[in-house]
Formats: structure tokens, sequence, C-alpha cells
């Protein structure tokens, strides 16, 4: 768990102001990846009982545009925001319940991860969804 000193010299460090909603925010973000907004808006509101939705909604595009958050989006979801950042990891998504799950990057020689034409853009990261079935929803073929 990250204290709040940590969280307030994460903004600091890029060049934030601290402020008790963004504390909070930030906070929540670490407390549950890949949480979606709604979900950020109640976590914050227990500790911060009159915070508006869109102040919420401002301290998210203020930490994702400093790099300190990490706004995701699979195909049919809602936004969820996560605060592992400065790495290029991808996610796997339950097709039945929607569970996210951070997954490492390959290593090794990853032809698909290399743009085989880059129409002349520098590619600073390569986003790969695994869509499957988490455990919790897989039906158990085999009696334990």
């Amino acid at each position: 768990m990250v204290t709040d000193v940590e969280l307030e010299q994460l903004l600091r460090q890029a060049a934030l102001r601290v402020t008790r909603p963004r504390v909070a925010v930030l906070g929540a973000v670490h407390g549950a990846p890949h949480a979606d907004t709604d979900s950020l808006i109640r976590a914050v509101r227990e500790g911060l009982p009159t915070v508006s939705h869109q102040a919420v909604y401002d301290v998210l595009r203020a930490l994702t545009g400093a790099g300190l958050v990490r706004r995701i989006q699979p195909a049919g979801s809602v936004a969820r925001y996560e605060a592992r950042v400065g790495d290029n990891h991808h996610h796997a998504v339950c097709r039945s319940c929607g569970a996210i799950a951070d997954v490492d990057c390959a290593v090794g020689h990853t032809p698909c991860l290399t743009a085989s034409g880059d129409h002349g853009f520098v590619v600073e990261e390569a986003e790969v969804v695994y869509w499957g079935t988490c455990p919790s929803c897989t039906p158990r073929t085999h009696p334990q």
C-alpha cells in the first residue's frame, strides 16, 4: 500500500500541486488497479465525501497527462485506470465478467510487436489485449 507521503512525492516529482483530491484519487488508483471512474469516485468519497464527479475526472486527466496513471479502455468497456506506468505491459480481459489482469511483455522474438510498416510513426509502445475467460468464469470440465 502506498502512503500519502509517497503519493505526495509522486505528485511533486510530476510537477503537480499537491491537493487532497489528487492524493485521494492517486491513492484510489494505486489501491484498485483497473478500476473504472465510478469505482474510483466511490473510493475517493470514503475519505472526501464532498468531492464532485467533475473533480475526480479532472484529477484523472491531470494524473494521466503527467504520466502518473495510465488510462486503458478495452473494446466494449468503460475507461479504466492503473498506476502501473513506465513499462509496456499488456492486459488479459475476461469476456464474461470483464476482469482485467496485467500481462508482462513477451520476451525474445516477438514479430507481431514490431511494426512491419510504421508509416513514418515513431512507435513508442505496442498495445496487446488478450481476450478470454478468467478462472472464476471458466466452467469446470474436470471434477476435483
